[in-house]
């Protein structure tokens, strides 16, 4: 008993503090106190706002989500990943073979909207039924994905063609987020535009494209800033090759232009157009799965923090970086190197 007690009889027989030691001691035990009660109080407060999010959270069936161009490729593979976590899926397509086709392969919850967006009447009445729907609770996202490929040379790509190619990719655009841009408003939505690696550079014969995509990218970065007071978020996703039925579409349009084209097109362009084509087969032998690209869709419209841009693919990432640090003259060499570009008449490497 006596040896248990000694070392406590030890430990305590000291002297007793006295002036400055004995009030740093009184102002070190303090501190010590406030801090810890701050702790204490810091994590309480951190657990009731934790406990308060998920009692306010909206399960994912009342999330909506519209989504244009959902008949095929990314549209359509993301409409599919969004239904399949139960999202409500407001799918636009333009025919009724379309609408049946994907009714096929998705769940219930998936509606389908006829959305033609270069048709005011279709947009308004699409509009209409979305904002029965959802009710008070708006919107959780818009993805503009709609849109055509163009291709031909400047010069003799018709101007009709032209006008087609910006109203689908740009004007339309504009015409779904003005006509829906209330509901993702009302449900603190998110925006998600997707643009292409053509709106970081244009490959020759790609000029309509291209310029649709850099106009999409523009629009994109001053409603981002335009929508910050509301907290709505603008995301622009920028896909390189992608194995996509759009490539199939896209031989199918360049082959009907051929016949519009005047006689002197395959004078003027023959051995560059048989290069694009070549180049094109093996971009859509050599693309991405699309599910990277849903991947990067679906961060956009649930991250906490999304990005302004999602650079899908090694090639896009390395245009974003380094593209535009090039001068234009080793741009020009590097764009006719990979596409294998004739060389007669052109500037050689500087």
């Amino acid at each position: 008993m006596d040896g248990c007690r000694f070392p406590v009889a030890v430990a305590f027989a000291r002297p007793p503090l006295r002036g400055g030691a004995r009030q740093f001691f009184l102002r070190r035990s303090a501190k010590v106190a406030i801090t810890h009660s701050g702790m204490v109080l810091t994590s309480a407060v951190l657990v009731g706002l934790l406990l308060l999010m998920r009692s306010n959270s909206r399960p994912k069936d009342s999330l909506y989500v519209v989504i244009t161009g959902a008949s095929s490729g990314i549209g359509q593979a993301c409409a599919l990943a969004l239904d399949r976590r139960g999202f409500g899926v407001f799918a636009g397509v333009r025919t009724d073979a379309d609408a049946q086709r994907l009714c096929s392969i998705a769940s219930s919850r998936l509606q389908v909207v006829r959305l033609d967006v270069t048709e005011p009447d279709t947009i308004h009445s699409a509009a209409e039924s979305i904002r029965c729907a959802v009710g008070e609770a708006g919107l959780a996202g818009l993805v503009n994905n709609a849109g055509i490929v163009v291709t031909g040379p400047v010069e003799l790509v018709p101007l009709e063609l032209w006008r087609r190619q910006l109203e689908v990719n740009v004007i339309g655009q504009v015409a779904v987020i003005q006509a829906l841009i209330g509901l993702v408003r009302q449900g603190r939505g998110r925006i998600v535009n997707v643009s292409s690696i053509s709106g970081i550079l244009a490959a020759p014969l790609m000029g309509p494209y291209a310029a649709s995509k850099h106009a999409l990218e523009a629009i994109s970065d001053s409603l981002r800033v335009e929508l910050r007071p509301w907290g709505i978020e603008v995301c622009v996703v920028e896909p390189g090759n992608v194995k996509t039925p759009i490539w199939e579409k896209s031989r199918a349009a360049a082959e009907e232009l051929a016949k519009r084209m005047p006689p002197e097109t395959e004078a003027l362009y023959g051995r560059q157009i048989a290069a694009m084509r070549k180049a094109t087969a093996r971009m859509a032998q050599s693309g991405m799965p699309v599910q990277r690209v849903v991947e990067a869709v679906l961060h956009a419209l649930t991250a906490r923090r999304p990005k302004a841009r999602y650079r899908v693919g090694t090639q896009t990432r390395l245009a974003a970086i380094f593209w535009r640090l090039l001068g234009e003259s080793l741009q020009d060499w590097i764009m006719c190197r990979e596409l294998r570009w004739p060389r007669e008449g052109l500037r050689q490497r500087p």
